[in-house]
């Protein structure tokens, strides 16, 4: 079997700043990929040009076998879904209101009446506050809404955009809990983190990002054994 997602020598960048330099990149289906490395280097970007919220200057990038069509409703549609930085919620609109808007391109309301359940039982507290203005949630409620909302989209592949940001230690725990029993069921993620001991344990495959490139990829037996390359990019 393919790759889920393979990227070839994508190049991308906003305006005429050149940011991604030929990333070349291969995800399986049933897995966890994790990308890490210093802020400002491209992690996040790479995930917009992934979605289809920034053009692909150069390279190509397949998805399931087949070539992504350039727009993000259409990539989102194959089965792409990002889970952007911040969250990015309807404030106004309730919990369970933000977590349908996930599932705007499915016809199978049975389907999605389920995958909410999923969502509710992954995260109680969701459930708990469904009536709730998105505007009252705490941030970690808000990381489990967005996380919650990328589910709903039920796409083959999830992408993160830093799940720990700005959270306590005990959410962020529960967050990777979460994002663990997921991939146990299949789910594919590919995630996003500054700092590499998130999902250090988790992961099954790591790309450390410099300067909008990969400086170094490997399993995650093979990060453990780098600890001196990490350090050189990350610090201790």
């Amino acid at each position: 079997m393919g790759a889920l997602l393979s990227v070839q020598d994508l190049s991308s960048g906003y305006r005429h700043l050149k940011v991604l330099h030929d990333i070349s990149l291969e995800i399986d289906a049933a897995s966890l990929t994790a990308i890490i490395g210093p802020n400002g280097h491209g992690k996040s970007t790479l995930l917009k040009a992934l979605a289809g919220l920034l053009p692909t200057w150069t390279g190509a990038v397949t998805f399931d076998g087949t070539p992504l069509p350039p727009a993000a409703p259409e990539r989102a549609r194959a089965g792409l879904t990002l889970v952007p930085q911040g969250d990015q919620l309807f404030m106004s609109m309730t919990v369970e209101e933000n977590l349908l808007m996930g599932a705007f391109a499915r016809s199978d309301r049975g389907a999605v009446r389920k995958t909410l359940e999923d969502v509710y039982s992954l995260f109680p507290r969701l459930r708990e506050r469904r009536a709730q203005r998105a505007n009252s949630l705490s941030g970690g409620e808000r990381r489990m809404a967005g996380i919650g909302r990328g589910m709903m989209a039920a796409g083959k592949l999830m992408m993160i955009d830093e799940p720990s940001l700005g959270l306590a230690p005990l959410i962020i725990e529960q967050i990777y809990e979460a994002l663990i029993l997921l991939a146990k069921e299949g789910q594919s993620i590919l995630v996003v983190e500054e700092n590499p001991s998130r999902v250090a344990k988790i992961a099954s495959r790591f790309h450390l990002m410099d300067g909008g490139t990969f400086a170094w990829s490997g399993s995650a037996d093979e990060l453990e054994q780098s600890s001196d390359v990490v350090k050189t990019y990350l610090g201790d």
